[in-house]
């Protein structure tokens, strides 16, 4: 294959097929926006009781219909001008678009301070882009009189929609600049840095083609979340596997005169740690379609075709285009033939053989290092964000939500919803009303078979209190005989969020870190090496987390973390942080089989410890973009991942791991040959050796 890839002829066939690929999926990629599902199904787990609710109540309104409530405040006292406005404006809104049913309302608060209409307002795929324009339409129908605000769910969905405004195009370029400039720092040559960009930018063309498919005909969900994702992780692990590329290639050219040989002899060298890697991130993504939360296994295969699409372009399309242009892309410092390699002298290589003077030292150093960092962990508060909490600047609906509360029951407005069976709907309505927390419950409004009862909470609905008292709710309800009572509205959607992601927590996390494992084990064809890899896997990833959490709570001052953080912060780090095992050990395995496991570590250091670097570098800062976006979560994921590949480039790989590859020597192979091989009684290579160079 790579002979084919790397041919004098076959070169330009790669590159044309690529051409072709490009301009057949161009116009795919672009519809990619039109397939997103936002709505609320494409983001509660799929079996939940909200989500039942949000089916089943279809038979008593229109699909996914959501409250926005108008309120008019007067400190001073409302008038009769007011409720006069506020009736006349009611009947005005029900002609903006997207605005279905009955308007409730104008219902005055009990201090006589504000007015309340709850407007409901239909949001489908379409209704999420227009949700910003129907809450400005409501706002400019009830403004010129008290000073109005816009709350509930309406409101608060149309702040989302504008900060996911964009969101494809901020990240992409915000992206290509981060990329480009740490490219540029790392290749110092005006030229080299445009092709794996460029490769990128074709593979993530061809993906998001891919997807778009997928979501139009095979029902593969795809959200505004996950789709800002796809951007981040095509640029982030393609870069990584261009930079390994491109390093095996210029040791190569100054060992072979022809470049399509050295091309060819890099990908066989360097192809099965790139494709090894690749693999894991892939398989390591799908294991999420696992996940009870929509959002979460939705974004499993959109992110393992990402992925996968990479890998595919920056084995073809990446080589095939170096081995047209030639060594002139190097310049200003062109790789000569014959020329030593650089990396033997380099500061991996002198830090290497300072590590090996006393390695038991440096490794458990580093391991109670990472250990107390580790204690940040203490302050994880993963329950979720609230309304208030959501944003990074301060929106209008944060606002109006305090306003409410301060008038208003705080759950008036999002009710908690419990459909039953008819003919039950006055023991469950009885059940309903005596639940603590609930200070109000409707008449039943009965369709037959079903019979729905909306209940008013004391908290707001997007508080732990409200969850605790849902979960009376249902206990209360769930008892009632022969009702088959299901209980959904936010409340519920929040708390079957948050059951949904303790539960995929507890089934993803093991099954990532058992597949890593295999995967490692087969690579490395041994057992002890993949058990203290993955060792220091799970402490690199407490460590970013608990020292993310410290920054989160008294530098950025977030008060919580979102319920996913967790899990999407451990498949980010542990299925993209086992490149860099794979990169350093696959060579060290490599050269142990030449000099020895000791000699091998140092040599595999000084030849990746580089390459490594950048890698993670670039891949940081791709996910460091995430935190130009107004969003707590994509904050949160943003800076852990970017910190935590950081940790695991700079000390966990290159200093922990190579410090055990030193002290347990040959038993790191164990049970394979080489682990029976004795050790060669030499001292650490000196960085002006020749053997470095191998």
């Amino acid at each position: 294959m790579g002979r084919f890839i790397c041919g004098r002829r076959s070169k330009w066939i790669v590159l044309a097929l690529w051409i072709v690929i490009l301009v057949l999926t161009a116009p795919l990629a672009g519809k990619l926006g039109s397939v997103e599902k936002n709505d609320n199904s494409a983001w509660l787990p799929g079996g939940a009781e909200s989500t039942q609710v949000i089916e089943e109540s279809r038979a008593f309104q229109p699909d996914d219909v959501a409250p926005a409530i108008v309120i008019y405040e007067r400190p001073s006292g409302i008038t009769e001008a007011d409720m006069a406005k506020a009736k006349a404006d009611a009947d005005e809104m029900k002609s903006v678009p997207g605005v279905t049913g009955d308007i409730i309302g104008p219902i005055a608060s009990e201090d006589k301070q504000a007015i309340q209409l709850i407007v409901p307002v239909k949001i489908d795929d379409d209704g999420w882009e227009a949700l910003p324009d129907i809450a400005d339409q409501i706002r400019q129908i009830a403004e010129g009189g008290a000073t109005v605000y816009l709350a509930g769910p309406v409101a608060n969905a149309a702040d989302s929609a504008d900060a996911f405004a964009g969101i494809d195009g901020t990240l992409l370029y915000t992206t290509l600049i981060v990329v480009a400039i740490i490219l540029l720092i790392t290749y110092r040559s005006p030229v080299l840095w445009l092709f794996p960009i460029i490769s990128a930018g074709v593979a993530l063309v061809a993906a998001q083609a891919v997807i778009y498919l997928l979501a139009k005909y095979a029902d593969l969900v795809v959200n505004a979340q996950s789709a800002g994702i796809l951007t981040v992780l095509v640029f982030g692990a393609s870069t990584d596997y261009a930079l390994l590329l491109v390093a095996r290639y210029r040791e190569e050219l100054r060992r072979h005169e022809d470049r399509h040989e050295a091309m060819q002899l890099a990908l066989h060298r360097a192809g099965p740690a790139i494709i090894a890697s690749a693999a894991t991130v892939a398989i390591g993504m799908s294991i999420l379609t696992l996940a009870e939360l929509n959002s979460t296994s939705g974004l499993g295969p959109v992110a393992a075709i990402g992925v996968v699409v990479g890998l595919a372009a920056m084995v073809t399309l990446l080589p095939a285009m170096l081995v047209i242009c030639g060594r002139w892309l190097f310049w200003p410092v062109k790789p000569k033939f014959g020329t030593p390699e650089p990396t033997a002298t380099g500061f991996w290589a002198r830090l290497g053989n300072r590590m090996a003077k006393r390695p038991r030292r440096v490794w458990i150093g580093t391991a109670l290092a990472l250990g107390a960092m580790a204690l940040g962990l203490l302050q994880l508060n993963a329950t979720g964000l609230t309304t208030a909490e959501q944003f990074t600047s301060d929106k209008p609906s944060v606002a109006a939500e305090e306003v409410l509360a301060a008038h208003f029951p705080a759950g008036g407005g999002q009710p908690v919803t419990v459909i039953a069976n008819a003919g039950t709907e006055d023991q469950v309505k009885a059940a309903f009303e005596g639940v603590d927390g609930i200070t109000a419950v409707a008449e039943p409004v009965v369709k037959e078979p079903k019979a729905l009862i909306d209940g008013t909470l004391e908290s707001s609905p997007d508080s732990e209190e409200a969850q605790r008292t849902v979960e009376r709710v249902r206990d209360a309800v769930h008892a009632v005989p022969g009702a088959d009572a299901i209980v959904g509205g936010t409340s519920a959607a929040l708390l079957d969020i948050n059951n949904a992601n303790k539960h995929d927590n507890r089934l993803i996390i093991p099954l990532v870190l058992l597949v890593v494992l295999i995967i490692l084990a087969l690579l490395l064809r041994a057992i002890v090496a993949p058990l203290i890899l993955i060792a220091t896997v799970v402490l690199s990833f407490a460590a970013a987390l608990g020292v993310s959490v410290l920054v989160f709570r008294y530098i950025f001052d977030f008060p919580a973390e979102d319920t996913s953080f967790p899990l999407f912060v451990f498949v980010f780090l542990v299925a993209l942080g086992i490149d860099y095992n794979i990169f350093l050990m696959t060579r060290v395995r490599e050269e142990a089989q030449k000099h020895g496991t000791r000699q091998g570590a140092l040599i595999g250091l000084a030849a990746t410890g580089g390459v490594i670097t950048s890698a993670g570098i670039v891949l940081a800062g791709t996910f460091a973009a995430l935190a130009s976006l107004p969003l707590v979560a994509f904050v949160e994921i943003g800076f852990a991942v970017a910190f935590g590949v950081l940790l695991d480039t700079l000390i966990v790989r290159s200093v922990l791991v190579t410090a055990l590859n030193l002290d347990v020597g040959r038993h790191m192979w164990w049970p394979s040959k080489m682990a029976k091989a004795p050790e060669p009684q030499e001292q650490p290579l000196s960085p002006s050796e020749p053997e470095l160079t191998h």
